[in-house]
């Protein structure tokens, strides 16, 4: 069984002191690639330096997350958008919009937003195909749309990462043929049970897996892990678990989700 991670946090703290082992571990445990997050201005060069230090294993993104949007000057654009020129960016992001916490100001979420789907429509990947887009959105799905929509034709494919929402946001993404990413959040009976339906409903070819990791570590594994520090090495436990809602075998869910990453994202074989 090989796995796509498509959303992993390698550059965070938690991970300094042991991310060779982290990493090994995912080895283990079938992950055979990582799309490492870049959501900020500080933290985007650095998950580009640990795709160079780990070639065909490790990807990166390149973005602004909307909690640190008031980051994103003229200054941020330019860096964000020399990052694109290293083939190991492969996705624009993570950017979007977030009214769930509101970390930042919401008109300095829609600006940063706007200036990195720009981005998403100027930069090119090596084949000369738009480079697709890594998305946030949590309780701002008006906004959300009708900013894509204003983009329309100018950019190319999209995923909504750790998707957490309702029935009508996954179907406005679906009828726009845009991808689903499934986190440990399915795992959760808090506030994560909806999932367990709703996850039936998202074609093969356009649902992606993640850990989100260190964040959103799975409520149902066994045995949990003392420090409560999600890896990429559990996503194995999140793909079993959205293989039993599915109504699939695990290694059916596995191989279309890595089918569905790797085409997604224009990640060579293993």
């Amino acid at each position: 069984m090989q796995l796509i991670d498509i959303g992993v946090n390698l550059t965070h703290e938690s991970f300094d002191r042991d991310l060779d082992a982290v990493l090994e571990r995912a080895r283990a445990a079938g992950v055979v690639q990582m799309v490492v997050t870049g959501a900020s201005r500080e933290h985007s060069p650095l998950a580009l330096e640990l795709a160079r230090r780990h070639p065909g294993f490790l990807y990166a993104t390149a973005g602004v997350h909307p909690h640190h949007a008031v980051e994103y000057t003229d200054e941020c654009d330019a860096e964000i958008r020399a990052l694109h020129a290293h083939p190991e960016v492969v996705a624009v992001g993570e950017c979007g919009l977030d009214y769930n916490r509101d970390f930042s100001p919401r008109p300095a979420q829609r600006k940063a937003f706007e200036r990195q789907l720009q981005i998403a429509s100027d930069v090119r990947a090596s084949d000369g195909e738009r480079k697709p887009l890594f998305l946030h959105q949590r309780d701002a799905h008006d906004d959300f749309i009708a900013m894509m929509k204003d983009f329309d034709g100018r950019i190319g494919a999209a995923v909504v990462h750790c998707f957490t929402a309702e029935r009508r946001e996954l179907f406005d993404y679906l009828d726009r043929d845009w991808y689903i990413g499934i986190t440990g959040w399915l795992c959760d009976e808090r506030r994560g049970e909806h999932l367990r339906e709703l996850v039936k409903h998202i074609p093969a070819n356009r649902l992606m897996i993640e850990t989100d990791s260190p964040y959103l570590l799975p409520r149902t594994l066994k045995p949990m892990p003392k420090d409560r520090r999600n890896e990429p090495a559990f996503l194995s436990h999140i793909v079993e678990e959205l293989a039993r809602d599915r109504g699939e075998t695990v290694d059916v869910t596995a191989a279309n989700a890595t089918a569905a990453a790797r085409a997604f994202f224009r990640l060579p074989p293993v």
